[in-house]
Order: structure tokens, then C-alpha cells, then sequence
């Protein structure tokens, strides 16, 4: 992707981010609207764009691509997983909570999907529906325990990541790519029409979480900056170096960067409240890490 592609990309998300913005203020895009397109990306549009992006001739070396993806995303947990070890230790448990979980859980599904799928194509978004296996699995797991470990039951866990409805859009995609099965035409047309709804509707739930913003979401401490340092540029930095040294593909190093760069998950707020953490710094994480990625994504798209 040449710069002129880069920025007209950045351009339209920036369009589609403002004009959820506006639609918030105005009243049209109020609470029921918004969790009718969550459910509407999350349960059809994006399942239709992850299973289109398995169309492609099977070779060998894809399977071992696959892997690779899978094991990059792997690394990126573990690294992840440490830092909540070593960072935040003296802030409050309520914060400390919230801070942890968005280093753990980042906004990959929801955003990094359209993002991938623009910067490389279908290829790259097929490649961003395996790397975001792991990260489902740990948010269900280790990302509920951090809110409340009482909480975890190891088969509704197990349960919830199976059935996602973006991991049956992955195994559907495998079996209709290893078995060569023929998709009808008006079905992928269909498939198509709806998974290009994706990204914009993305971009314009995100929009209205901008709109939401209050005074005191404004207000940023230190261990904000420190996570959205974490989050947007340590982890990418580390899985771009690491990637480097052991001689990765360059779409595969492209996607692992993208996606582990990506900002704090949505899902923190919703599991802060649930559990009776602090929600408004939860909300602040994600909006402050989410404004700071409009800078940052553009940057690790110019580098790779």
C-alpha cells in the first residue's frame, strides 16, 4: 500500500468516526441504536467478510502461513500477559483492573478486522480471523478473571469461544476453502454486500463513543499514558522486532503488528460495570487509547 492509499484509508475512517459523532449528538444514535449495530457487526457483517476471506486457492505453504499467524498471535498473549505482572502494581485495584484488562484485550475484533482487511486485502483478513483466536480464548478466560476470577467457569468459557459468531465465520471459511466446495453466486454476492458494511459501521459505533465523551474523560493521569504507550507502541514494537529477527513473511509481520497495535477493547467498559469496577476510567481508557490509535495506526502502516 503506497502513502496516497494509506491517508485516503485514514481519511475515510476519520469521515465515518465523525459522522458517528454527529449522529450521537443530534439523538439519532442513541443506546438501542448502538447495540443494534454491535450485534449487527459482531453477529453478520463481519462473519460474512472473514468467511469471503477464505476464498483463495489453497497451497501448502498457506497452512504453514496459518500456523505461523497463530503462533505470532500466541506471542503477542504471553507478552501481554507479562506485562500485567509488572506494571500498575501500586495503582488502585478498581483502576488496576481496568488497566490490566485492556493490555490483555485490545479492540483487534471490532476494529483491527476492517483495518487488516483494508491495508492487505483478503488475505490479510483471513489471516486476522486466526490471529484473533487466542485473544477471544483469553478474554473469556484471564480477562474475565482479572474483573472477577469467581467468575470463570472453564465450560462457559470454553463455550462462549467456540460459539462466537466470528469463530463459526472461520471454520465455515476453513471448510469451504480445504473442501473447494462452490459458493453460488447470489450467496456471495450476498456475502460480499454484507461484509462491506463492516468497516463503516465499525468506524461509526466508535464515532459515537466519541460523542459520549464528558468532561472528565478528559482528564488523563499518568498510568493512562503509560498503558496507551503499552498498547500502541511497545507490543507492536516488540512483535515487529521479534518478527524481523526470526525472518517472517511480510504480510504475516504486517497483520501481527496492525492487530497487537491496536487500542483498548469496548469490552472493558462492559465488564468493569458489570463487576463493579470503575467504569468511567474503563470508559476513559478506551476513548483516550482509541483517539491516540487514529495517530499511532497510520504510523505502523507507514512502516510496514
Amino acid at each position: 500500500m503506497d502513502f496516497s492509499s494509506l491517508w485516503n484509508l485514514q481519511g475515510q475512517l476519520f469521515a465515518l468516526l465523525a459522522v458517528g459523532l454527529l449522529l450521537r449528538k443530534v439523538g439519532l444514535f442513541n443506546e438501542t441504536a448502538k447495540t443494534l449495530l454491535t450485534d449487527l457487526v459482531l453477529y453478520v457483517t463481519l462473519p460474512c467478510s472473514i468467511i469471503l476471506s477464505f476464498q483463495i486457492d489453497i497451497k501448502a505453504e498457506l497452512l504453514g502461513s496459518l500456523s505461523i499467524i497463530f503462533l505470532i498471535s500466541v506471542g503477542v498473549q504471553v507478552i501481554c500477559s507479562l506485562l500485567t505482572r509488572i506494571t500498575f502494581l501500586k495503582v488502585d485495584p478498581a483502576k488496576r483492573s481496568v488497566l490490566h484488562y485492556g493490555i490483555l484485550v485490545s479492540n483487534a475484533g471490532f476494529l483491527g478486522l476492517p483495518i487488516a482487511g483494508e491495508l492487505f486485502g483478503a488475505t490479510g483478513l483471513m489471516y486476522a480471523s486466526i490471529y484473533l483466536i487466542p485473544q477471544r480464548v483469553v478474554m473469556w478466560t484471564a480477562g474475565l478473571a482479572i474483573f472477577s476470577p469467581a467468575a470463570v467457569n472453564r465450560k462457559q468459557a470454553a463455550r462462549k469461544v467456540i460459539l462466537h459468531p466470528c469463530m463459526v465465520a472461520v471454520y465455515v471459511g476453513l471448510i469451504l476453502m480445504l473442501t473447494r466446495l462452490p459458493i453460488p453466486t447470489f450467496a456471495r454476492m450476498t456475502l460480499s454486500s454484507l461484509g462491506n458494511c463492516t468497516t463503516a459501521l465499525s468506524m461509526l459505533l466508535i464515532g459515537s463513543l466519541f460523542g459520549e465523551m464528558k468532561r472528565e474523560h478528559l482528564r488523563i493521569d499518568r498510568n493512562l499514558v503509560q498503558f496507551s504507550f503499552l498498547r500502541l507502541v511497545l507490543i507492536p514494537l516488540i512483535s515487529l522486532v521479534v518478527g524481523q529477527l526470526l525472518g517472517i513473511d511480510s504480510i504475516l509481520i504486517g497483520v501481527g503488528v496492525i492487530l497487537s497495535a491496536m487500542p483498548g477493547g469496548s469490552s472493558t467498559v462492559i465488564l468493569a460495570s458489570k463487576y463493579g469496577r470503575d467504569t468511567t476510567y474503563a470508559s476513559k481508557l478506551v476513548i483516550i487509547s482509541t483517539m491516540l490509535s487514529l495517530v499511532s495506526i497510520p504510523f505502523w502502516g507507514m512502516i510496514l
